[in-house]
């Protein structure tokens, strides 16, 4: 699936001369088409990095354009053209992305809040922060969007707490929360490696590998948190995740001390957890992206723990609508060098590489 990359829809040369000719396409959608906002994930065709030329070249082909091309023989033509040229012009000599960035193909990026309008965005009880979307240069974007979450580290997290579930059941398996409860904490405080070190640190660390590992082949990446906190609690990451990315990795590392291998934490088989939305919805794609990214990190050399997945109701994919895991990457005990995390993000990468092809 291909989603906007930006905030704005650039005109194309092609579309300008139509434009130029008082018949331009009225389902073209510009900025203003959004509000001037994020857009949402309604299924909108990507827009071509050939549809994104240098506004400066578009402006000055525009301006140096014979008279004859710009002035058509009925006066209401004529306006229309040149209302149609000033709201391209606009466009065009204005931000690509919602918060001001033009594409070049050097990497640029935004910052993406939680928009209260979002479906289950009223959920959330911690969301002042905000996430950043990084855009992979034009000439290899592919067109995806993925969302690295890592996991943990937001500050007063575990002292609020949020639904379960979207519509206010009970939890259908244990863990963090445990089974039965409504509510669960808003974002725990994570663990501590053997070393001391705390998981929040290292799933930063990690998450940092990926993103660079992810732009270089062409994928858009929505960085939920890439310092120490983020005031963003599971829900708004998952909604954030929902409205501009295409799939959602929420990373950790697990409490066990035995370098346990990696797993996934799949969708239970609960009938009640599978019927509700909008589990009953996505809850396949989330378990076949889970088991295309473990497999991958097995070919990449790491063991996995019980075949790579173990079943677990957790917030994220209660509230996912895109593929959505959370990725065991290893436990207290597990190695976290830079070799085994740049190890660990070619796995994911080649992983979503798989996931997206098929």
């Amino acid at each position: 699936m291909k989603r906007i990359r930006t905030g704005a829809l650039l005109l194309t040369a092609a579309a300008l001369t139509l434009a130029l000719a008082g018949c331009v396409n009225p389902n073209i959608k510009t900025s203003k088409d959004f509000g001037g906002s994020s857009p949402a994930s309604s299924g909108a065709p990507a827009a071509e990095s050939a549809a994104a030329p240098a506004a400066g070249s578009v402006e000055n082909a525009a301006e140096s354009a014979p008279a004859s091309a710009v002035s058509p023989a009925e006066g209401s033509a004529s306006s229309a053209a040149e209302s149609a040229l000033s709201g391209a012009a606009s466009t065009i000599s204005g931000a690509e992305t919602a918060s001001g960035h033009v594409r070049t193909e050097e990497v640029t990026s935004e910052s993406v809040t939680l928009d209260p309008a979002w479906e289950y965005a009223a959920n959330s009880k911690i969301s002042s922060g905000a996430a950043t979307l990084y855009y992979a240069p034009a000439s290899i974007a592919n067109g995806h969007v993925v969302c690295i979450n890592a996991g943990h580290g937001t500050k007063g997290g575990s002292d609020v707490k949020t639904l379960c579930h979207p519509d206010g059941s009970p939890k259908v398996t244990g863990g963090t929360t445990g089974e039965g409860a409504t509510e669960a904490i808003a974002v725990s405080t994570g663990i501590d490696m053997k070393d001391g070190t705390h998981e929040a640190e290292v799933t930063k660390r990690l998450a940092l590998v990926v993103k660079d590992k992810l732009l270089a082949k062409g994928y858009d990446v929505l960085m939920i948190r890439e310092t120490d906190d983020v005031q963003l609690d599971n829900v708004a990451r998952t909604v954030i995740a929902n409205n501009r990315a295409d799939c959602h990795i929420a990373l950790h590392y697990d409490g066990t001390d035995f370098d346990k291998g990696v797993f996934f934490m799949s969708v239970p088989s609960a009938d009640v957890y599978r019927n509700m939305e909008p589990v009953k919805s996505h809850f396949e794609e989330h378990n076949r992206l889970g088991r295309t990214i473990v497999k991958a990190l097995e070919n990449a050399g790491f063991k996995l723990f019980e075949g790579g997945e173990m079943e677990m109701d957790l917030t994220q994919t209660s509230y996912s609508t895109v593929p959505s895991i959370d990725l065991e990457v290893g436990d207290s005990a597990s190695d976290y060098s830079e070799a085994t995390l740049n190890q660990l993000a070619d796995g994911i990468a080649a992983g979503l590489d798989t996931f997206f092809a098929s």
